[in-house]
């Protein structure tokens, strides 16, 4: 038979179809790697674009390496489906390096080279029930003997996976610590302490952003910022020159990034006359804030029931919650965004209220808001000594739903001063303006978030996390600006709702009778109880209808044991049913549909040149 009119039978067709498909995708594939197709809600496989500029955009090579316990993670399910995580990421990240991400998967063995790799690296090693060690770290280093580890990745801390990986890439570039410019109207720097007669080491949010950056202060009346500054950090700015001002201005427009802390009444602000009547002390920036797009009411305070921590206003008194003390926990703070995500509480005190401004071209993303059981009180009323905590709980009245306290800033702003002109002044940013505005200067003095050392040169031991707010918003912010637009990624959540049904259905049926019967056993036991203390020590005689019940207890427990089994049995059936339906449609059907699809598409052609051709 000649290979034409073997052709022209029907399966014939098909078979040279199939064969012609499977030729074509051997030389497609190849040419596509790297191409998908994220069609989950959440665009979880999706590198997001700030992080392909970063992977672009590096001018050296980069090796990753995965240290991952492969073997010993059988016992460990969720680890070890993370850990694929991790790898698709891994390899998503270097397939947009432009071959400058190295990544390399690496399973340290018990006693092996790699394991003393691993511990020399300062990776975690969790120790195993049966012996040995556990890893699943990453190590990053470049070309220049530049080396920082991920001692452990842990699975709930998913949603900061790409953002950890990028920072962690970024860092590994040049080593120069970031420039921060600060400005501080409170007393956070070391200084000489009059009351003890010794030189007071400053408040602890000075001394980390002294370790961790190159911290520059700025001198009063400065009228210029150095362009190396890569973020100003502006602490309770008040009674700043024009001057000055228009020089944080023009900061702002070069794509400077800043950090304020903004307060309508700075309790730690050390009054110039200590003895006159306590007045509130509200920052200023003149109009600054409005121009980067924000409201604010320096002559308001915040107050919330619902966040209000208990203070002692007398002597041997009852504590009573204060509306303007705040504790603001975990649903107050924003999970989105990588400054605020993963705190438990901040404090804070008689903090102010930022809005965004009507007709303003930045993005207002809130960070830390209030509660919708809030509302607003005159700041005057805090140098009240009548307002006790019960007298403004009394008089306090809720409205208007949450009040943002801080708030992330993003995008184009416009000159403050247009009046100001002169060579090389800017009316517009170049790019995009960053900036986060916190309404509270309170949280940063030692006593809000931190316990004095038990002993002198010790540690201080914090109690909130508003040290932790400080570093994250000058560390994102200082940092390169494709990791500035980096979020925290929602871990997508896909529960089988039917089989869940399935398995509530068959518990709720299982505890129903397994209380019955737990029920029925404690009557029995009652009734023994009884008898045997009728008994005076001796052994109980039962009499032939006690032995009855006793028999027919053991018989209903038994059924009732079938019962059980047959009820769980059926749940495993059902759902074992359902899970091979499922696989069924994704693994035979769908892909069977788009073969015929083509095998159908290649018949009607050649029926049609067929057709055109007779």
């Amino acid at each position: 038979m000649r290979v034409p009119d073997l052709i022209r039978r029907p399966a014939a067709r098909l078979a040279a179809i199939a064969v012609g498909l499977l030729l074509v995708l051997a030389l497609v594939l190849p040419a596509t790697r790297g191409w998908q197709l994220d069609l989950t809600e959440a665009r979880e496989h999706t590198l997001s674009p700030a992080t392909v500029a970063l992977l672009q955009g590096l001018d050296e090579p980069v090796t990753l390496r995965l240290y991952f316990s492969e073997r010993a993670a059988g016992d460990f399910p969720q680890v070890k489906a993370y850990a694929q995580r991790v790898q698709e990421l891994l390899r998503a990240m270097a397939d947009r390096a432009n071959g400058r991400l190295v990544i390399e998967v690496i399973d340290p063995e018990p006693f092996s080279e790699e394991e003393d790799r691993a511990n020399a690296y300062g990776l975690t090693a969790v120790p195993l029930p049966g012996g040995g060690s556990f890893f699943f770290g990453l190590v990053g280093t470049n070309s220049t003997d530049g080396e920082l580890p991920i001692p452990f990745l842990e699975p709930g801390r998913e949603a900061f996976l790409e953002y950890n990986l990028a920072k962690l890439i970024a860092a590994l570039g040049p080593s120069e610590r970031p420039v921060v410019a600060l400005w501080a109207g409170l007393p956070m720097a070391p200084a000489f302490d009059p009351a003890t007669g010794s030189p007071s080491p400053g408040w602890i949010v000075d001394q980390q952003l002294r370790e961790l950056f190159d911290l520059r202060r700025l001198e009063p009346g400065f009228t210029a910022i150095d362009p190396e500054v890569d973020l100003l950090m502006l602490v309770h700015p008040r009674g700043l020159p024009e001057d000055s001002l228009a020089a944080i201005d023009q900061f702002a427009l070069r794509g400077g990034r800043v950090l304020a802390f903004v307060d309508p009444d700075a309790e730690n602000e050390v009054p110039e006359d200590p003895f006159a009547a306590e007045a509130p002390q509200p920052s200023d920036l003149g109009p600054l804030l409005a121009a980067w797009g924000v409201d604010w009411d320096p002559a308001v305070v915040a107050g919330d029931p619902v966040h209000a921590l208990p203070v002692q206003s007398q002597e041997g008194g009852a504590q009573e919650p204060l509306l303007t003390l705040l504790g603001l926990g975990t649903e107050a703070l924003s999970s989105s965004d990588i400054v605020t995500a993963q705190m438990e509480q901040v404090n804070a005190s008689s903090v102010g209220v930022l809005r965004p401004r009507d007709g303003a071209t930045t993005r207002f993303e809130p960070l830390i808001r209030t509660s919708d059981q809030s509302g607003e009180l005159p700041v005057g009323v805090l140098g009240d000594s009548g307002a006790t905590p019960a007298a403004l709980l009394r008089a306090f009245r809720p409205e208007g739903g949450p009040r943002v306290v801080a708030v992330r800033l993003s995008g184009p702003i416009r000159t403050a001063f247009p009046d100001r002109t002169g060579e090389g002044r800017l009316a517009a940013s170049t790019g995009d303006f960053q900036a986060i505005v916190i309404a509270d200067t309170d949280l940063l003095a030692d006593a809000f978030w931190t316990e004095a050392p038990a002993a002198p040169g010790g540690f201080a031991q914090p109690f909130a996390n508003n040290g932790d707010l400080v570093y994250n918003a000058v560390e994102n912010l200082s940092g390169k600006a494709d990791l500035i637009a980096l979020r925290t990624r929602v871990v997508a959540s896909r529960p089988f709702h039917r089989v869940e049904a399935m398995r509530r259905t068959a518990e709720q049926a299982f505890v129903a009778r397994q209380q019955a019967l737990q029920e029925r056993l404690a009557t029995l036991e009652r009734e023994l109880s009884a008898l045997q203390r009728g008994a005076d020590g001796a052994a109980p005689v039962l009499s032939a209808e006690q032995q009855s019940t006793l028999r027919g207890f053991l018989a209903e427990k038994a059924e009732v044991r079938r019962d059980l089994r047959e009820l769980q049995r059926q749940l495993n059936a059902d759902i074992d049913a359902l899970e091979a339906r499922l696989k069924l449609l994704t693994i035979g059907a769908f892909p069977a549909l788009l073969a015929l699809g083509f095998a159908a598409a290649g018949l009607w052609r050649v029926r049609r040149r067929r057709h055109a051709a007779g």
